[in-house]
This record gives structure tokens, sequence and C-alpha cells, in this order.
């Protein structure tokens, strides 16, 4: 029985020759940031997105600060959901905003209007919404419309979510600008790297200066903004290049497995897929699973790895960021939506390549951790 891992990273060999190619490229014209690949790197996913701008930075950390600086949040209070990675609210904070935690619906794993219109005060500047493991939520036409009537931006952290759609719509496309990311764990990588897409003109002019230590432009020493060094290498979007070309191929993948899942899934006790809204396709970045109440989620990761070789990943996320130490002073009160979603649910392993038999060999194992679950042990 082949042991399952939590992720994969797929290159394929002829990509991996492509890649080395164009670095070699690189190499011998010197062109080794913002050249060619990377103005490539950044028509091909705006072009993925049907934004009419993308800027490519160093990582999805850069592409959420960047638009927050440009936005305009210094001492402002930015609306931001609890269960989401530590990137997103630490960026609101790097660009000189505060944060203000919103619970979420824990059937959705998402900001629902209500958790918003909840969170708004005077202070408010915008909200964040965040694609958590590529679903797209329902009520995100709904949150923008209130956004715009408020006077608020809405960005999107769409980290999780390349190709994932809402109706006719990407992900990335229902604010004023979306981050994504291209760490190597998500769907697709270009080693370290980030994307902030938009249609807004200011925002990609000034988005630009602030990647290049805020100069006017790459050929200048004139600084109009006190931008960073977040520029994204010709070697990181060399891989990107490669890696969006393969992005439909590896959407299909992860489609075929997750419906596999939720035909397998079906009937099976202890749990509840959470699926993507009607009109909707996710990219499955993560596959979710709501756990029953009761049910010790490390034991049943524990077991699953032990007796049946198959690893999950890290959950989306385990402690929601109203209760990390580093964001204590920003905690206003009890979250209980986001405290469900992140203390009860797992991930089952999606990624491009995996075979019938390996989702077999992963809903084999859940199943007999969660009798393992139900039985009582003789004391």
């Amino acid at each position: 029985m082949p042991n399952i891992p939590a992720a994969k990273i797929v290159i394929p060999e002829s990509d991996r020759r492509e890649i080395l190619a164009r670095i070699d490229e690189s190499l011998r014209t010197g062109a080794l940031t913002l050249g060619p690949l990377t103005k490539q790197f950044e028509q091909d996913f705006a072009a993925l997105t049907g934004s009419r701008y993308a800027i490519a930075v160093n990582s999805g950390t850069s592409a959420l600060e960047i638009p927050l600086r440009v936005l305009g949040v210094e001492g402002r209070e930015v609306i931001v959901p609890s269960n989401t990675f530590f990137a997103t609210p630490a960026a609101v904070l790097h660009a000189g905003g505060r944060v203000r935690f919103a619970d979420v619906d824990p059937r959705t794993f998402a900001l629902s209007l209500e958790t918003v219109r909840r969170a708004v005060t005077p202070q408010t500047a915008g909200v964040v919404l965040v694609h958590i493991g590529g679903l797209v939520s329902p009520e995100t036409p709904a949150i923008a419309a209130f956004c715009r009537e408020k006077g608020l931006f809405l960005l999107e952290d769409a980290a999780h979510a390349h190709g994932s759609t809402l109706g006719q719509k990407s992900a990335g496309t229902f604010g004023v600008a979306a981050s994504f990311s291209f760490y190597p764990t998500k769907v697709m990588t270009s080693g370290e790297g980030g994307m902030i897409v938009t249609d807004d003109e200011r925002i990609y002019r000034e988005a630009l200066q602030y990647r290049d230590q805020g100069k006017e432009g790459f050929t200048t020493n004139f600084h109009v903004r006190l931008g960073y060094n977040w520029r994204l290498s010709e070697l990181h979007a060399a891989v990107g290049v490669s890696q969006l070309k393969r992005l439909p191929e590896f959407l299909t993948d992860r489609r075929r497995a997750a419906d596999e899942y939720t035909s397998r899934l079906r009937g099976l006790k202890g749990l509840t897929p959470v699926l993507p809204a009607a009109g909707s396709l996710s990219n499955f970045y993560k596959y979710i699973v709501r756990l029953e109440p009761g049910i010790d989620r490390a034991r049943l990761k524990k077991t699953m790895k032990e007796t049946s070789g198959v690893s999950l990943s890290g959950e989306v996320y385990e402690i929601p960021c109203h209760r990390q130490p580093v964001f204590a002073s920003y905690a206003t009160g009890p979250l209980p939506g986001a405290d469900e979603a992140c203390g009860r649910h797992i991930c089952l392993p999606v990624y491009a390549g995996m075979t019938t038999a390996e989702v077999d060999q992963v809903v084999r194992a859940l199943s007999s951790a969660l009798k393992a679950e139900r039985t009582p042990s003789c004391a």
C-alpha cells in the first residue's frame, strides 16, 4: 500500500527542460529581474482571470500588502476573516492599517454578508474576502455590492483560488483588486511569488512603483513612494509561465479527484464535505471535510497516517487569527463561526495526477479511522 502525501508538486520532465532553457536564456542575456518572462507571466495571468492588469511580485504576502498600501489603509480599519493565514491580517498591519477580525459562516468557511455588516464601524476602510481552499462563496457578489454601497473597498485574497469561478466571473474579479500566491503547495507555483490583478489603472501604476523600491520607473532612480524590493525574478517567472500552461490540466485532475471523493463519502457518518455552491467551480486547492462534534482530529489524522499511510495537510486553518498571540490586541470578542470552522475540519489530499486508487485508499483510511473514533476503548 503506497503512502499518500498531503500534497504533491507536479513539474513534468518536459516542463523542467523548458524551464531550464528559459532560465539559461535569462542567464545568457543577463535579464534576471522584471524582464520578458515576467511580462509574459503577467499577460498570461491577466488573461486567465479576465483582468485588465496583472503585476507579478515576490510573494502572495506582497501581493496583499501592495494593494492595501495603494488603497490607503494607514490608520484605518480593515475587516479580515479570522479563519485565514497569518499573512492576510499581517499585510494590513504592515501597510499601516488596523485589523478588525470578522466571523465566518462555518458551512462555507467564508465571510457572509451578515458577518461583514456586523463588523463594519465608522472607521472601516474596506474588506478582505478570502477564498478558502479555492471556494468562492455564493455571497461574494452581495458582499461586493454592499462594499460599493458603503464606499468600502473589497480586496480578494485569492491565494488559494487560481482558476476558481462563480457564475461567469473568475475569483479575483469581484473587488477592486485581488492577490494570488504561487507558494510551492499552491495549485500552480513559481517556487516563490505572487500576482496582483486589477482593472483599476491607478492601482496598477502605483503597484508597479511599490514593488520596485518606489521608483517612478524601472530604469530610473527617482523614488516617488516608500516602496520595497517586492520584485519577482525572471528565474521564478520561468517556472510560473510553465505552470500556468499546465493549470487547465491540474484543474481537471483536481476536480475529478474531488468528484470521486464526493461520491465515495456520500453516506459516510461523522462528516460533511464543504462543496462549491451551485454555479461555482472550485480548483479544490483543498478538499475540506467538516467533522461532527466529539471526533478527535489529531487522533484521526494520526490513525490515518500510521495505519494506512495517508497524510493529511494542515487545516485552513487550525487556529483562527483572533486566537493567535501575535494578534491578541486586535481580538474584539467571540467569533463562534470561525472557532467552529477551524476546530472541526480536515483537508483530504488532492493533487494533479491523483489516481482513483489513491482516492479509494484515502476514503478507506478515513472510514476506518472514523470507525475507531466511534468504538469505545476498553478500560
